[in-house]
């Protein structure tokens, strides 16, 4: 694609990187076979494509509109497009390169300034975002069916395992699944053990960065990047195998870490490091023998693979191939590269939308009638449960037998 981009916005490292990503369409249009949005409204400018073309306006003519914002804020970013196009464009770096752009120049009605403030201050914030959802579970009896529905059940996490091996690895807490779904890193940790390996949790870490960074608020991203790297630095310097993640959604951004502090001379090379230890426990597990865990393979289950862990961590039919090992019956699924919904913040910031891609993916995950559904990332694992007949919870539950 041929370009003109405005001398200020060359004379910047986001505005180069946006137009190397630009030259690389081809404007096929492949995109738009696999991309949520445009399935559902039919408008170019809710494809990539058109996107793209809306982005390279600003870039072009530094003029942008309320109804470019739009189209770009309806984006889930689930970068199913990038495992469709042929070309290899980054369309992930572009979009969040493109808001981060109209986030400065357009200002925001108060009402939606508010909500992505607050989203910000509490979300990447475990203290506060777990004492809201205790005080929502308490009062939940009070609270309108809508509210009901999107708050999680209390869950309680099983005991750490006490014995220690050679072989260490480091979990990240995380932000919103160390209050939800507190258990998951503690099957983790379980299961690591029983295969010879102890995982540890920094309590410095924090969020990973990308509620802040998705918002296009990328300097805060970007602290809570170098924290988790400080916080991380002493044990890879003493050898830690890899930093697992079990929130594909935190894998992803993480894995990032080393593209987006790559122009920080104090945290370039950490980031790059602490990038290519991160893997998803999916991968961690289909390298090792499973044989020495005991697991009661009882149902059908229909196995969701977040956008995150198929599109951007590239690992597609991993925890698919790890549950088929360890013996479990899974469910037939459709349209699996389509996004549920979730997305992040999206679920709240588009409410509508988001409903209509979960009611889809409810429906192509339980046509084979399974007893449960199994996930990757905690956002969706919460979305799901909203309206899923059946459970849902994070798939590393199902090895983690007594």
């Amino acid at each position: 694609m041929k370009t003109e981009i405005l001398q200020h916005y060359q004379a910047t490292p986001e505005g180069q990187e946006a137009e190397a990503i630009l030259r690389t369409c081809v404007h096929c249009g492949f995109c738009t076979a696999t991309c949520p949005t445009y399935q559902e409204l039919n408008d170019e400018r809710d494809g990539p494509r058109g996107r793209i073309y809306l982005i390279k306006q600003l870039l072009e003519t530094d003029q942008v509109s309320d109804k470019t914002r739009t189209h770009l804020d309806r984006c889930l970013t689930c970068r199913s497009c990038e495992t469709t196009c042929p070309s290899g464009v980054e369309y992930g770096r572009l979009v969040d390169i493109g808001r981060g752009l109209i986030e400065q120049k357009l200002q925001r009605p108060p009402s939606e300034r508010l909500m992505r403030w607050g989203l910000r201050k509490i979300l990447p914030y475990p203290a506060r975002f777990g004492a809201l959802l205790r005080a929502g579970q308490t009062f939940r009896p009070l609270l309108p069916d809508a509210l009901k529905r999107k708050l999680p059940p209390k869950r309680q996490a099983s005991p750490w395992p006490q014995q220690r091996h050679d072989r260490v690895m480091l979990a990240l807490a995380g932000c919103a699944q160390s209050s939800a779904a507190p258990n998951t890193n503690a099957a983790t940790a379980r299961v690591l053990d029983r295969l010879g390996i102890t995982l540890v949790e920094a309590p410095e870490a924090g969020c990973c960065g990308a509620v802040s960074y998705h918002l296009s608020a990328h300097e805060e991203g970007l602290d809570f990047m170098r924290s988790n790297i400080d916080a991380w630095w002493p044990a890879v310097e003493a050898g830690c195998e890899a930093i697992v993640m079990t929130a594909s959604g935190c894998g992803a951004m993480v894995q990032e870490y080393g593209h987006l502090l790559c122009h920080d001379p104090a945290y370039a090379d950490k980031a790059a490091r602490i990038s290519a230890l991160t893997k998803d426990i999916g991968e961690i597990l289909l390298a090792e023998d499973l044989s020495r865990l005991k697991t009661k393979a009882e149902g059908k289950i229909a196995v969701h693979c977040p956008c995150t862990l198929q599109h951007a961590m590239k690992q597609g039919g991993v925890v698919e191939q790890v549950l088929k090992k360890a013996g479990f019956e899974l469910a037939q699924t459709r349209d699996n590269h389509l996004c549920c919904g979730s997305a992040g913040t999206y679920s709240i910031l588009q409410p509508q939308m988001s409903q209509r891609l979960l009611e889809n993916k409810l429906n192509a995950l339980t046509g084979d009638h399974p007893d449960r559904i199994v996930t990757s990332n905690i956002g969706c694992q919460l979305h799901l449960e909203t309206r899923a007949e059946v459970p849902v919870q994070h798939w590393i539950e199902l090895l983690d037998a007594p």
